[in-house]
């Protein structure tokens, strides 16, 4: 997800007032009813879909009262009204989960350990490694006997054909956010490699498992079995998998400037159950040409942030030179207890002689940049700290300096954006969030970026200028050399309307147990500004998104039962009469 969260976008559910306006047909099959029958077919293997109904039309759900007919009528080729419908999807998926989840987690670790990260000089489309993921997802596609296309190595299309002419673009990305190794750790020691899928209990650690390989993967074996079974679809769907989503997001204008644009669009890159709102996503990126250290004392010459402006680490170090290593250790050290348990004691400072240079080292919880309340943002406080030191303890003064004071002046700790006095909120979409995340650092310039996650309420060109405004006065005073840039996107906002939203809503509320309301999500997708925009999954709203974090997972449940829900989802909206 740009949060581009690529939320997450993990979904935040709100009022009754946008619950679905009429309620659809439901399936009569419950999500405990799903586990079970899941259960039941633990040891036992399936061949295709109409012997899977077959050996359920023996048990207890055959002859229940609700599915036991629509079980009958499909395997004798009757009609179908809409109820039964829904329970044959419901089943289907239950189904695909049965007889391909196995293959689906083998095909998920292979793409895992393929390094689809940006390479700094390198277009995406000129990567090895995504040249390297194209020819897989395509040998898969051609296994599958769909489509592909391979539109210059930008965007990978899988299609599913149906006998109408509208479309449904399934929104997916192959790219992923770089990492810092050795930052991939558990709390038990535990060391892992991002580009390789770690099983640990039922969570499969590793770069994608969770944003968002796991996506394309469940897509393609949803559009399998509906090949396979040859189910009848009114409308064709296309699997679009993204190479720049966390990036310039340039894949996808490219795509749609050579192919038509679905009428219908839905991202598997956010939040369940059917999201309509995102918040626009932006930066204010400060830069601060490297200058000589002035004064006496230690020199700060290096500092490390998030690899993207969309993550926040886990860990900021700063590397310190000074002719009294020891001493300067003892003494941030010391100064980084204080302003630990000043400042709510949920993160640690380590102060460390490291040869003829001190490392100070913050560590707190990493996190998407849409979501910094689930995270304790190291980057921020290494700043704050490094300022408040300042003057206690004699430090140079040159660019990391200038850096610090600049963003514990303006940002702080606090992430709504109130001590820059700019911050605001929508009653449905939340509040405005404002981040320091990615740090970098070359031989002419010290840049500083701070992720912004905007609802409605304000236009991006007003909260922007509001935003130089303040920046411009304090600076008037500081008279810090820097320079500012400035963007941010339209917050996304969906009326949701048409039987193809209720459909979604019915689906993802059923299996998983939720609230039959729309949701709204702090990060952007590749359908922010496409019609019919709606995000479907795959992240749970009441557990932390782990897209972008050190140590990413997807527990193995959660994949199977977005396997589950992809299928039908895909078999009920291909079959509405319309959308």
């Amino acid at each position: 997800m740009h949060f581009p969260l690529k939320q997450l976008a993990v979904a935040t559910l709100f009022a009754a007032s946008l619950s679905a306006l009429s309620s659809p047909a439901f399936a009569n099959i419950s999500a405990d009813q799903s586990a079970a029958i899941v259960k039941s077919f633990s040891q036992t293997s399936v061949t295709d879909f109409r012997g899977f109904l077959g050996n359920l039309a023996k048990g207890e759900l055959g002859k229940s009262a609700d599915v036991g007919p629509a079980i009958s009528a499909f395997l004798d080729n009757k009609t179908l009204n809409a109820e039964q419908q829904n329970e044959i999807n419901r089943l289907l998926g239950i189904y695909t989960r049965v007889k391909y989840g196995k293959a689906a987690l083998e095909t998920l670790r292979e793409l895992v350990e393929i390094p689809t990260f940006n390479v700094d000089g390198l277009p995406q489309y000129k990567n090895p490694e995504f040249l390297k993921i194209a020819d897989k997802i395509q040998a898969l596609a051609k296994s599958f006997n769909l489509n592909f296309r391979n539109i210059d190595n930008r965007v990978y299309e899988i299609s599913l054909e149906g006998s109408g002419n509208e479309v449904v673009g399934v929104h997916a990305h192959a790219d992923v956010v770089p990492v810092t190794p050795e930052n991939w750790v558990l709390q038990d020691g535990t060391k892992l490699d991002p580009f390789k899928v770690t099983l640990i209990g039922d969570r499969m650690y590793g770069r994608g498992t969770e944003d968002d390989k796991n996506g394309i993967v469940v897509a393609m074996y949803a559009m399998k079995v509906i090949k396979e079974e040859k189910l009848p679809l009114a409308r064709t769907f296309k699997l679009l998998v993204d190479t720049t989503e966390e990036t310039a997001g340039d894949a996808i204008p490219y795509y749609f400037e050579r192919n038509p644009v679905p009428q219908y669009n839905l991202a598997l890159d956010g939040g369940y159950p059917v999201v309509i709102a995102e918040k626009g996503s932006g930066t204010v990126m400060a830069t601060f040409p490297v200058r000589k250290g002035e004064g006496t004392g230690a020199e700060i010459i290096a500092m490390t942030g998030g690899k993207a402006t969309n993550q926040i680490p886990s860990v900021s170090v700063a590397t310190l030179v000074s002719d009294k290593p020891a001493e300067l250790a003892a003494s941030l050290q010391q100064a980084g207890n204080d302003y630990a348990k000043r400042n709510g004691g949920n993160f640690q400072v380590s102060a460390k002689v490291d040869g003829k240079d001190v490392k100070l080292t913050v560590t707190g919880v990493s996190a998407h940049s849409s979501e910094p309340e689930t995270g304790v943002n190291p980057v921020a406080r290494m700043l704050e700290l490094i300022h408040g030191v300042d003057g206690k303890i004699a430090l140079k003064h040159n660019h990391i300096t200038d850096a610090a004071r600049y963003a514990a002046d303006n940002w702080g700790l606090d992430y709504l954006g109130g001590k820059l006095g700019v911050g605001f909120a929508d009653d449905f979409m939340g509040p405005l969030t404002t981040s320091p995340t990615f740090v970098g650092l070359d031989d002419k310039t010290f840049k500083l970026a701070v992720n912004l996650r905007a609802p409605k309420g304000k236009t991006p060109e007003a909260l922007k200028a509001q935003i130089e405004q303040k920046l411009n006065a304090w600076n008037q005073q500081a008279k810090v050399n820097v320079n500012f840039a400035y963007s941010l996107d339209t917050p996304m906002y969906r009326n949701p309307e048409g039987e193809w939203v209720k459909a979604l809503l019915a689906v993802a509320t059923e299996n998983l147990g939720m609230p039959h309301k729309f949701g709204t999500s702090a990060g952007a997708t590749s359908v922010h500004d496409l019609p019919n925009g709606v995000q479907f999954g795959l992240a749970r709203p009441e557990e932390k998104y782990t897209g972008h974090t050190d140590s990413e997972f997807k527990t193995v449940e959660q994949f199977l039962l977005d396997l589950q829900i992809v299928t039908e989802m895909m078999g009920r909206v291909g079959q509405l009469p319309k959308l």
